[in-house]
């Protein structure tokens, strides 16, 4: 069949890998961001992601290859100029060979390796299945000492925020310090995420951020959009910002005081488009991230890109080589919109099916309501390579019924590629060794400073200067998740004890107001801080003795974490993150004991009252105990190098099976 090299509209002015996609002449694709029918599944028509130059004279052309004569002649780039039937210029094919054997650091020349060193990494569809995998084979990755990582990947991190840039909660943590971890282990990390800009000081954190003049338009709701992308080189990370007007204004990512914006479906649609056109436009270090890559896509704002994958590039040959890991944090937002919007996405009609979303007869608005949506987390479920929860115990809790929130029986069918897990700690930012927010110091061999900064805390919040009384500590949203109402029922019983009690939080104004309500009522013993503040969170989690933790559900749950770590003993509900993390205290056990905390269940406040009161009894009456629990606390390894070999070992398993293809 005859066909015509044609060009995508794209802008980058920088260095820039071009590559190019046969479209038939008859497709009446010229000049548009689409693709043509592939002609086979695993098979296809080449990539075209490249720079325009049709209709430049010769000279600027001759220039513009000239720029890449010196790389050239050292790499084992494919560079051949392209021409139409009229002999105009089109383009350059550059693309790395990639090769099964071969391992890349990117601080270095890349080197080959043999089978033997790096292990076997590929295989064909006849050699495996479908790879099952266990908590323990996790948990197996990261046993030795000091692992090497045989393999190195590029790694596409696709998030709504990542830390310092922008953050809500735990996914901007760990989208923050994760890719850290993995660039630290020799992998050659992107994180892809919108440039919010509020218009306000908080802008100056996209400060090093610069714009590398690369526009692309992509198609989406109705036409081309077009997005440009800034690039931070930071700690062995490339940070990537999509920018888009849609991005800039007040109020956190999904919302302002208002509520969450009406535009969320088009400004992360843009944000998964991008993200998977970014590997292959976007020259970093003078070379794209390229095709063979691994996108860890996070909740639904990302969930877009498996989809995209296979939807839209697969069935060209492009991607064909990468793989995608969906990681939910919280499956209870799902990114579900009217049927009507599917169009909006960009995908081909035939593949409504992965996002087609049918609500109950119970959940629907009115009799005549059919209930028909898209769900763009069901769709990642449904085609990435792989799915991680953060901890093992969510990722149980999702198949089932209670826990699925209607995605139950889909996950449930996936359970062989399903895992968990647990999130990292900063351990520069939460260390009571170092930390710059608490008044004094301490550690595991020297807990001195423990007492010292719960004195301090009395004193800042006016409370008794006791360093005998109880004091147990809350910090996190004040919603119906975080069990806050479990507490709001139980403080009159609770108040009944000799203790003092902190919490810190903010978010349903009811509960702001009664804990105001109680700092009155219970002067002596009660101090309720609304808002959130980074120093105070500290200071309560180095100067409570507890931390109560009655989160109905809890993915992964950090403050259990940064309680340990302080030597704060938690007390919290037995559920997902929180179950995999606190070990129940076992007085009898050999050595004075086992155990770092309490878990109580089920979710009432019978039961939290009972944990509680344990802990207090155990706080008064047995000294060493508690300080047995406080060191076996600080003791855990929850780094993020220790979650990173984790992640390492998915990685290579979403590697050894054949990517999705419907």
């Amino acid at each position: 069949m005859e066909s015509l090299q044609v060009a995508r509209i794209v802008n980058c002015n920088r260095k820039l890998p071009l590559n190019l996609l046969e479209i038939p002449r008859n497709s009446g694709m010229v000049g548009q961001l689409s693709f043509a029918p592939s002609r086979s599944r695993r098979g296809g028509a080449s990539l075209l992601l490249c720079k325009s130059i049709t209709g430049r004279n010769e000279e600027e052309f001759r220039s513009f290859q000239d720029r890449y004569s010196a790389e050239e002649e050292e790499s084992d780039l494919d560079a051949t100029p392209r021409q139409d039937d009229n002999g105009s210029p089109l383009g350059l094919q550059l693309l790395p060979n990639y090769d099964e054997k071969q391992v890349v650091n990117y601080n270095a020349d890349p080197v080959s390796a043999t089978e033997e060193e790096i292990g076997s990494v590929s295989a064909t569809e006849e050699d495996i299945g479908s790879v099952s995998t266990t908590e323990e084979d996790i948990k197996g990755a990261d046993e030795e000492p000091n692992p090497i990582t045989r393999v190195t990947r590029n790694i596409v991190f696709v998030t709504a925020e990542a830390a310092p840039y922008s953050k809500t909660g735990g996914l901007g943590d760990v989208c923050g310090s994760l890719p850290l971890a993995l660039a630290a282990r020799g992998h050659r990390v992107m994180v892809v995420s919108p440039r919010y800009l509020r218009g306000d000081p908080s802008d100056k954190v996209f400060g090093s951020a610069i714009d590398i003049d690369c526009h692309i338009k992509v198609p989406c709701f109705g036409g081309l959009q077009e997005v440009a992308f800034f690039h931070e080189y930071r700690a062995g990370v490339d940070w990537v910002f999509v920018d888009h007007p849609s991005y800039h204004r007040p109020g956190n990512p999904y919302g302002d005081g208002n509520g969450a914006f009406g535009d969320n479906q088009f400004r992360f649609t843009l944000l998964c488009h991008a993200a998977c056109e970014a590997p292959l436009v976007i020259p970093l270090g003078g070379f794209t991230y390229g095709e063979k890559c691994l996108f860890l896509v996070n909740d639904w704002h990302a969930s877009l890109v498996p989809v995209l994958l296979a939807a839209k590039y697969r069935p060209h040959g492009v991607y064909k080589d990468a793989r995608s890991i969906l990681v939910i944090h919280n499956l209870a937002h799902q990114g579900v919109e009217p049927a009507a919007t599917y169009n909006n996405f960009g995908l081909p009609l035939e593949w409504y099916g992965a996002l087609e979303w049918v609500f109950p007869t119970w959940a629907r608005t009115h009799a005549l309501d059919t209930g028909e949506a898209v769900n763009v987390l069901k769709g990642a479920i449904v085609t990435a390579d792989r799915i991680l929860t953060v901890s093992q115990g969510y990722s149980w809790e999702i198949t089932t019924a209670e826990g699925g929130h209607g995605l139950n029986e889909l996950l449930s069918s996936r359970k062989i590629v399903l895992n968990g897990i647990v999130n990292g700690v900063d351990v520069a930012e939460w260390n009571p060794a170092t930390d710059e927010h608490i008044p004094f110091h301490y550690s595991i061999d020297d807990l001195s400073g423990k007492v010292r900064c719960k004195t301090a805390l009395q004193e800042e919040l006016s409370l008794a200067v006791r360093p005998d009384c109880p004091m147990i500590g809350f910090i996190g949203r004040l919603d119906f998740q975080k069990g806050v109402d479990l507490i709001l029922s139980a403080i009159p019983e609770l108040m009944q004890e000799d203790i003092q009690f902190i919490m810190l939080g903010s978010g349903d104004p009811q509960s702001e107001n009664w804990m105001r309500a109680m700092e009155s009522t219970y002067k002596d013993k009660f101090r309720g801080w609304v808002g959130f503040n980074v120093p105070v969170s500290h200071r309560i989690t180095a100067g409570c003795d507890i931390l109560l933790m009655p989160s109905r559900f809890e993915p992964c749950g950090l403050n259990q974490l940064y309680a340990m770590r302080y030597g704060t003993v938690p007390v919290v509900h037995c559920t997902g993150g929180l179950k995999d993390t606190v070990e129940n205290f076992n007085p009898y056990a050999e050595e004075g004991g086992q155990g770092t905390g309490w878990t109580f269940s089920p979710l009432s406040k019978d039961s939290m009252l009972a944990a509680l009161r344990v802990a207090i009894g155990t706080y008064r009456e047995h000294k060493s105990s508690w300080e047995g629990l406080m060191k076996r606390g600080m003791e855990r390894n929850y780094t993020w190098d220790k979650a990173a070999a984790q992640y390492e070992q998915v990685i290579e398993w979403a590697f050894l099976d054949l990517p999705y293809v419907q």
